[in-house]
């Protein structure tokens, strides 16, 4: 006999796979009447207790998974989503493979494309592979404390990780490439080192003072988030790598910024000879606004594709009117749309938004943090 936990469980899949398939139909109309492909995935579901998007359905529930995300900015062009289909990847080895080919494509030669690559789902009984690293690219963090660390310090515990797993390290540079952690399925998570040439980088340097060449600052052109699970009408894809492009907030205002990350904005206000013994001067804003100018510079005089603050949150309020006008509620939060630096210059800084939930999404999982920091990785 079911007992009611499995039953509530089956009965919230198949409504999310319904609301989905309908949604698909409505704004697809190409795709026809959605009864028939309802009653079959009905079918499906009492069968094997899940069922198979088709590709048509994966690439939209993709797409509508972005337009959906609350703390994304960028989702003008949610519909220009490059889906690379991977469903049939279920090894940990080809998984990373197949990973560092999404760079490949998504970086395009400094002109980023988004792109996500749907690994296998998870399914009754056996689930789907994982990507413990929290994006495909990361720099280590070597040390125990951030006053000490050389490279990222939100990365020591991943680091520190690696290394007693076997990994020899990088050249002690603060800008050494982590190897990408991968969990296949049946399989102990592994890593593997990330191939240079699938990695674009943009050496940091200021427009105005040739001097920052010597910090060696650089940062890499694809922003790919690999720790989230792609959910779609009750199917969850727990290995979904995608990316945008930059917006250069995070770079010069968080990557590189950040207290517990790179904090560079000492050194920043130092080589602008500013004083650092008083809040009231300004220095960190002062520093903060210099640093974001060289990361825009420095990506554009390298032809890769970034966005400023800005004109992305005039973007998204051009996002805001086109769903309004096919009436669809756009959820978001306010506390990531609004950018980290001159927040009120920028017009989404007054307006007020709602979060809105969805059965189509990317989300956290539990554990998903705890993973991309290398816990209970040895």
């Amino acid at each position: 006999m079911e007992i009611p936990q499995q039953r509530s469980a089956a009965a919230r899949v198949r409504e999310e796979a319904e609301e989905f398939i309908r949604l698909f139909h409505r704004e697809n109309p190409e795709a026809g009447d959605p009864r028939p492909r309802l009653a079959a995935v009905r079918d499906e579901l009492a069968r094997t207790g899940t069922y198979r998007h088709t590709p048509q359905e994966l690439v939209h529930g993709a797409r509508v998974a972005w337009r959906n995300s609350n703390r994304c900015i960028g989702r003008l062009y949610w519909n220009s989503l490059r889906v690379r289909d991977r469903r049939g990847v279920v090894e940990s080895d080809r998984v990373a493979e197949e990973c560092f080919e999404h760079l490949r494509e998504a970086t395009n030669g400094g002109r980023v494309r988004p792109v996500i690559t749907v690994f296998a789902p998870d399914a009754p009984g056996r689930p789907g592979p994982l990507i413990w690293s929290e994006q495909l690219v990361r720099y280590a963090g070597y040390g125990d404390h951030p006053s000490i660390t050389v490279g990222d310090a939100r990365n020591a515990p991943l680091t520190e990780a690696l290394l007693r797993l076997g990994w020899t390290g990088g050249a002690g540079t603060p800008f050494d490439l982590l190897p990408l952690v991968v969990q296949g399925v049946d399989d102990k998570p592994r890593w593997f080192e990330t191939p240079a040439d699938a990695v674009l980088e943009v050496p940091i340097r200021h427009p105005d003072d040739a001097g920052w060449g010597e910090w060696g600052l650089r940062w890499h052109a694809v922003p790919a988030i690999s720790n989230m699970c792609l959910e779609i009408g009750g199917i969850h894809y727990p290995a979904a790598p995608f990316n945008g492009w930059y917006m250069g907030t995070e770079i010069g205002a968080r990557n590189l910024a950040d207290t517990d990350r790179y904090n560079l904005l000492p050194a920043v206000a130092r080589r602008l000879g500013l004083d650092t013994t008083s809040d009231r001067s300004l220095w960190k804003d002062r520093a903060l606004v210099e640093l974001n100018r060289a990361v825009l510079d420095s990506f554009d005089r390298a032809g890769v594709t970034i966005s400023d603050h800005h004109t992305e949150s005039r973007r998204f309020l051009t996002h805001l009117e086109r769903e309004e006008r096919k009436g669809r509620e756009v959820g978001a939060d306010w506390s990531w749309i609004v950018p980290p630096i001159s927040g009120s210059a920028t017009p989404v800084f007054h307006r007020t938004f709602e979060e809105r939930q969805s059965s189509t999404s990317y989300v956290h999982h539990p554990g998903a943090q705890e993973r991309a920091q290398g816990r209970d990785l040895v």
